[in-house]
């Protein structure tokens, strides 16, 4: 297996690269590792039928990994833009478009990725407000679009003057890394998961309005319409719950 790390920063030895670099510590041989610093590689999009030899580089050494570990810092209160210019430069590479225009997976499906971001924003600021939020979500619409399926996401939080990794933070980064050595390709089963969780609210619902009948707590008068409305209410109640904790909200600590 082979992790490939991306950092899109204006510094290479800044706290970005040393969150970046001690994650990809953790992977151990046989495994391999490999960093992209993006300033090294003067990338344009490419022009109809005339493709980007840089581009081309960078997206074969994409599409020989199988784990990517994406680290940009957040600069007013959005993805550093050497990051977000490789991704736009990167999108026709990344997705198939359709005649309509609209993005579909392709060669990166179901890859793997670990994302990376910090900022000057004290850590109750940023736990309040979300100031790195943004760059999460650029992040993984970009990789949701290439079929990537998310692992991790890292944050680090004051980082104005920080020239080392806070010894908490750097174990964490470290464990992640660790993680990666026994990363399995897998689909992302996310709809599945709804499906499952739709049937286990349903039977759960049935159980406990069968005892609440049983008890006389409930009349049995319309019982499958009460049944079916609880149902279905609960899902999209719940739905939107985890949906919010699971991609809305973003890690801030």
């Amino acid at each position: 297996m082979k992790v490939l790390g991306i950092l899109g920063a204006h510094r290479r030895n800044g706290i970005t690269e040393k969150m970046l670099e001690t994650v990809l510590a953790g992977v151990k041989a046989p495994n391999e590792t490999e960093t992209i610093y993006l300033e090294d590689y003067s990338f344009k999009p490419d022009q109809g039928d005339q493709h980007d030899s840089v581009l081309d580089e960078l997206e074969q050494k994409m599409l020989d990994s199988d784990v990517w570990v994406i680290a940009a810092p957040t600069y007013w209160g959005g993805l550093a833009g050497k990051m977000k210019d490789f991704f736009d430069c990167m999108r026709e590479r990344l997705v198939r478009i359709d005649h309509l225009g609209g993005t579909h997976p392709d060669r990166f499906a179901d890859k793997h990725y670990v994302s990376i971001t910090d900022c000057y924003t004290g850590a109750f600021e940023n736990w309040v407000t979300g100031v790195t939020d943004q760059s999460f979500r650029t992040i993984d619409k970009v990789m949701s679009a290439a079929g990537v399926i998310k692992l991790h996401e890292l944050v680090l939080t004051n980082t104005y003057g920080m020239k080392a990794l806070p010894e908490n933070k750097k174990q964490t980064c470290l464990k992640w890394g660790q993680r990666l050595n026994s990363v399995k390709k897998r689909d992302d089963s996310t709809l599945k998961r709804y499906i499952e969780l739709f049937f286990m609210i349903a039977f759960m619902a049935l159980l406990t309005m069968g005892i609440q009948v049983g008890l006389k707590m409930l009349p049995t008068e319309h019982f499958w319409l009460s049944y079916l409305s609880f149902v279905v209410i609960f899902y999209v109640l719940l739905g939107f719950i985890l949906h919010f904790f699971t991609v809305v909200k973003h890690r801030r600590r």
